[in-house]
């Protein structure tokens, strides 16, 4: 099994999107990517620990490709806007792309180049992509949330 974590905005969405993935075995969200150690939810809210809300993928590279998860991540959010997806705004929210290994950056890379490239957007993609640091789960309620509640199946 191989690790994949993705910023897309609200974790809940973005998780349920990458659930429903052949050859994806485990999910997880939490945050990435900032100060403070061990945040909460609440902490990650007040957009002061920097972190971003993730959703953290585990896969099997003989059922599905890198290159397949990133086709979800674009497709799943905005990539042009910063720091914010709908009307959810703040660090927190940032579209990022979290590299385990030196494939992964490259893959993320070209597959960013590509789309900036291809002209679906008009405005400028704003993703980072940065080697993965620390990974915080978030609090249990938040884990597999839309499920939990019957929405795992909505496109966001």
């Amino acid at each position: 099994m191989e690790k994949a974590t993705f910023g897309a905005g609200c974790f809940w969405g973005v998780e349920a999107a990458f659930r429903q993935v052949p050859g994806v075995t485990d999910t997880a969200v939490g945050y990435m990517g900032g100060t403070l150690p061990n945040p909460t939810y609440k902490d990650v809210c007040t957009n002061r620990t920097g972190h971003a809300e993730v959703v953290q993928v585990e896969y099997d590279p003989t059922r599905v490709s890198y290159d397949d998860l990133l086709n979800v991540f674009w497709e799943n959010h905005d990539p042009t806007q910063l720091n914010r997806q709908g009307p959810d705004f703040g660090t927190q929210y940032r579209s990022a792309i979290f590299y385990h290994t030196p494939e992964q950056k490259a893959a993320a890379e070209v597959s960013k180049a590509k789309l900036e490239q291809g002209g679906r957007f008009k405005k400028p993609i704003v993703t980072e992509i940065t080697l993965a640091p620390e990974f915080w789960r978030a609090e249990e309620y938040h884990q597999q949330y839309l499920e939990k509640r019957g929405l795992a199946s909505c496109h966001f």
